[in-house]
């Protein structure tokens, strides 16, 4: 029998999740430089995709996301996938997790008492339009029109194997808005909703993070609130806010704290944060939250150092 969320937390006190999907693609030689970004490799070689799955529960990761992130109706229309192609792909994302799984869960490594959990991963709205937007919230997007764009590729994951559905980096609380309202109308699965923020206070939309918590605690359908892809050096700050004002499970996931530079296609290490991942796993654990992953630029060895520091508490 499979785990659940809060099964795993109450065996071991928290819950490791993966790290990087698409930045681990480019360091093994996926061209990513496209719309479609990492769902672009589910048609290229998804093989792929299951290794980097299945190094990550080498490295200890309770908890998978799918390839889904930037998998949506609206994304591969775009690209002129029909609608069918589209079904068939994001299917294909959780079938190898799933599959990632199995073959973990059969080898001599696995010495766990869990069953690592899938997270169908559900990118915002900013991820279909590819054009960074879920880093600064949309303007003249109304809660009707992101409940549209949520509301099918929502159904899709419902009727797949997934565990547990992962609404990740989103930008402001009108997509906060429908996400919870869709979750109350269909709530066969259990999910967990993380912000993008700006800095230790506010969302990338500049508006409150403690609104966004707020926001969503009452919700029975989410049992996790946090954040991703976001600088290390907020995360602290941002968990102490959550902390008295949530029951859910507190989870973040962010980024290594480097930064992009276009010139010369080079990520850059930044001089505002601590680059230790490990140091501030640390923190994050001692603040309150209870699951702790990494989002771009991590890599299966940070989750498994993360994998070592937590077993021993």
């Amino acid at each position: 029998m499979l785990s659940t969320f809060k099964q795993i937390i109450q065996d071991q006190g928290f819950i490791i999740l993966d790290g990087a999907l698409a930045t681990e693609l480019e360091a093994r030689g996926a061209d990513l430089n496209h719309p479609l970004w990492s769902a672009k490799i589910l048609t290229e070689d998804p093989a792929m995709i299951k290794q980097v799955n299945l190094d990550y529960l080498n490295a200890g990761a309770n908890v998978i996301a799918t390839a889904s992130y930037q998998a949506s109706f609206m994304g591969y229309e775009r690209q002129g996938y029909s609608r069918g192609d589209a079904i068939k792909l994001m299917q294909l994302s959780v079938e190898l997790a799933i599959e990632a799984r199995e073959t973990y869960l059969l080898s001599s490594d696995n010495k766990i008492n869990q069953s690592p959990l899938v997270a169908a991963s559900l990118g915002p709205y900013g991820a279909a339009l590819a054009d960074g937007s879920e880093y600064r919230g949309y303007n003249g997007v109304s809660i009707d029109e992101l409940i549209t764009f949520h509301h099918d590729r929502l159904l899709l994951m419902l009727n797949t194997n997934a565990d547990i559905l992962a609404f990740e980096t989103i930008p402001c609380l009108d997509e906060a808005i429908a996400i919870k309202q869709l979750l109350q109308q269909h709530s066969s699965k259990k999910a967990w909703v993380s912000f993008s923020c700006n800095d230790g206070m506010h969302l990338c939309s500049r508006e409150l993070f403690e609104d966004a918590v707020k926001l969503l605690s009452d919700s029975k359908e989410i049992i996790g609130i946090g954040v991703n892809c976001t600088a290390p050096q907020h995360i602290e700050s941002l968990i102490n806010i959550a902390k008295p004002l949530t029951e859910q499970v507190i989870i973040v996931y962010p980024n290594k704290g480097e930064t992009y530079n276009a010139l010369n296609k080079k990520w850059e290490v930044s001089t505002e944060c601590n680059p230790d991942f490990l140091q501030n796993a640390k923190l994050w654990l001692d603040a309150g939250a209870k699951a702790i992953g990494g989002c771009c630029r991590t890599t299966p060895a940070d989750i498994q150092q993360l994998s070592k520091l937590l077993l021993r508490k």
